[in-house]
């Protein structure tokens, strides 16, 4: 059963971890303890072989290969490696705990949209939930191994209640050698339709939401096989795994205390156990431990996933939902702050100290400013409201040609232009204008006369004769005559200069 310690770590306390260091189950300690003995008794061996065993020519051979792999064994990216390799295994096995086919969602869909209070309605939702959890148990007993000591066969699914004998017959009928696990969800697809048909069903909206949900549960149950066939590249194992032994390997030579006589540079101490080296190996293999634990959940290690325990929990939800909580209402009252403008529920004596705290308004709600640098301050060289200036800004962008200034369409449509996007009204414009009080006969200083500016244009009357009326639609353009130079090349000394093309501007 899976190990929870989350009450125990509720609250950051000096030493709150170190309560975590005794416990026996789930931990490290119960992991490691065999390889820990192993390499440790392996160390104790060579010592003894060195300071009992060998002959003075054979240990000064030997300290030299302590201090070749003393040397060489650091060349070994144990961390590197390792790293990155739980990393990995980690976000894996929370993926794959993600992927766990929950019928919480299902069910209520199926409650809410299958009706009918007799027999044959019950049966339909009570039939609905049955094929959804059996589809998740075909799923985990092909990938979890406690599941398939459970239900080792399809005749322990039937005598489980899981599935009828007839529903077995159509299952093993079926011809396909690949894992069957979708079947039920078929069958639940074929149940639904047809309780559409009868009328539980009451609208194509609420069939397209519950099939909607039954994807989703049977994407989980795809995405479990998915993970169990497609693992880790063993390569990537591998390489981790003998990183790992190779770098202990070294060690075991490479840390053995040398005989400080002979004055060998870092060996100036003689001890029998090496405790750091101890502890090195301590958290390598351990980490090593945890990927080799989590990279296959569905196990029966301690900390695996409870599979038994979700199947057992889901098929007894998934049947009070559908049946006995079938339209089960409580009578509709009024809540306790029917009445109140400022609905709060109440506090008791432990936790009456979060009243006095203020609530939270935002980063930058406490920020002050001086009074001065909450003033407004116009931009540098605008003096007219903004509908104005962005006219000006229009005007300069547009260049200047002939027709504009002859007052033609382009003139005219930037005068409508500048007309609509002026947030200032024509009566605020005139009296905010500068040549407002000029005297008689002088020139105004703002334009208000430039032809540009005038919006009281009309149309130019025809100088030819009214005649009928072509189907163009909208009004023809006027032309405005721009000289266009022939290209280099065919101009020659005495030819005449190239006619001025008419373009449509």
């Amino acid at each position: 059963m899976t190990v929870t310690y989350t009450a125990r770590v509720a609250n950051a306390r000096f030493g709150g971890f170190s309560k975590l260091l005794l416990l026996w189950r789930g931990s490290i300690y119960k992991l490691l303890w065999r390889e820990l003995l192993c390499f440790l008794g392996l160390y104790m061996a060579l010592s003894a072989a060195y300071r009992f065993v060998l002959t003075e020519e054979q240990k000064r051979y030997f300290e030299k290969l302590v201090i070749y792999c003393d040397q060489y064994a650091s060349l070994i990216p144990v961390s590197f490696v390792l790293g990155f390799y739980v990393t990995l295994v980690v976000h894996r096995w929370w993926n794959q705990y993600l992927c766990m086919p929950l019928p919480d969602a299902l069910m209520c869909v199926v409650a809410g949209t299958v009706h009918g209070r007799d027999e044959r309605g019950r049966l339909y939702r009570r039939t609905l939930m049955r094929y959804a959890g059996l589809s998740a148990v075909l799923i985990l007993r092909s990938v979890s191994t406690a599941v398939f000591k459970r239900f080792p066969t399809i005749d322990h699914v039937v005598e489980a209640g899981f599935m009828t004998r007839e529903e077995r017959k159509k299952f093993e009928n079926l011809n396909s050698s690949y894992n069957k696990y979708w079947v039920p969800c078929v069958w639940f697809s074929n149940l639904a339709a047809q309780a559409r048909r009868e009328g539980r069903i009451r609208d194509n909206s609420a069939l397209k939401l519950l099939l909607e949900e039954l994807t989703v549960f049977r994407g989980k149950c795809g995405m479990l096989f998915h993970y169990d066939w497609i693992s880790v590249p063993l390569v990537y194992t591998q390489v981790v795994t003998i990183a790992v032994y190779s770098y202990f390997l070294a060690c075991l030579i490479g840390r053995q205390f040398l005989d400080p006589a002979q004055g060998y540079q870092g060996h100036n101490l003689d001890l029998c156990v090496p405790i750091f080296t101890l502890l090195q190996f301590f958290f390598y293999a351990g980490w090593l431990k945890v990927a080799e634990q989590l990279i296959n959940p569905f196990g029966e290690d301690d900390d695996d996933f409870e599979t038994n325990f979700l199947i057992d929990r889901n098929f007894q939800v998934s049947m009070l939902a559908v049946d006995e909580m079938y339209d089960d209402l409580a009578m509709l009252e009024k809540d306790l702050y029917w009445d109140a403008a400022e609905a709060r529920a109440p506090y008791t004596a432990a936790t009456a100290f979060l009243l006095q705290q203020p609530s939270f308004q935002g980063s930058t709600f406490d920020i002050t400013l001086a009074k001065e640098d909450m003033q407004f301050q116009r931009l540098d060289g605008v003096d007219a409201p903004l509908g104005e200036a962005h006219g000006d800004f229009l005007q300069r962008l547009l260049p200047v040609g002939a027709g504009m200034a002859a007052g033609g369409l382009l003139g005219r449509r930037l005068s409508l232009l500048r007309r609509k996007n002026s947030c200032v009204s024509e009566t605020s414009t005139a009296a905010s204008c500068a040549c407002a009080g000029a005297p008689d006969g002088a020139a105004p200083e703002c334009g208000c006369g430039d032809p540009l500016l005038d919006t009281g244009w009309r149309e130019p009357e025809s100088e030819f004769p009214p005649g009928p009326e072509l189907p163009i639609p909208g009004p023809a353009e006027p032309f405005t005559t721009v000289p266009m130079p022939a290209p280099r090349d065919r101009l020659h000394p005495g030819c005449p200069a190239p006619s001025a093309r008419r373009r449509r501007v």
